[in-house]
């Protein structure tokens, strides 16, 4: 299997984590009335499991580095407790696919301007016709994925 079918396989499944992490969240948040208490629980089983697979790897050693790292990096927490927070919130209220919809959405500007400047280390992918008009068709898409029906 070459890296690429690899690689691709790994994120197709990791983007179908992401609507089922957002119904199973929001569930449990409506189960405790609290999808604050919900996200935390849910940090807590990912934190255990990202710290065992670090150890199983041999990458351990790793965490000792951390304090020697740039601070801006770490927003990436932030920003994962604000996703998990808000699709806990918003799901049950909006609907799951809806706000994975926009989620989806804000994923796919943010790629582009990502990639357009080569924004936190990114592989540089300059924005021209192609990749405009494929990325308007997949906006289109989601969006109209979500419309009600006639």
């Amino acid at each position: 299997m070459s890296e690429t079918v690899k690689y691709a396989l790994i994120m197709l499944a990791a983007g179908v984590g992401v609507p089922v992490l957002a119904a199973l969240n929001a569930q449990l948040g409506g189960r405790i009335a609290s999808p604050a208490a919900a996200g935390a629980m849910m940090f807590l089983i990912a934190c255990v499991a990202a710290t065992l697979v670090a150890a199983a790897v041999g990458e351990g050693q790793a965490f000792a580095q951390l304090g020697a790292q740039p601070k801006h990096l770490f927003l990436a927490g932030l920003l994962i407790a604000f996703y998990l927070l808000s699709i806990s919130w918003v799901a049950p209220r909006f609907g799951v696919g809806n706000a994975v919809m926009f989620v989806l959405l804000g994923q796919i500007v943010a790629i582009s301007v990502i990639d357009h400047f080569g924004l936190f280390g990114a592989r540089l992918r300059p924005m021209d016709l192609t990749r405009s008009a494929g990325i308007v068709l997949m906006s289109l898409g989601v969006i109209l994925a979500q419309r009600p029906a006639p």
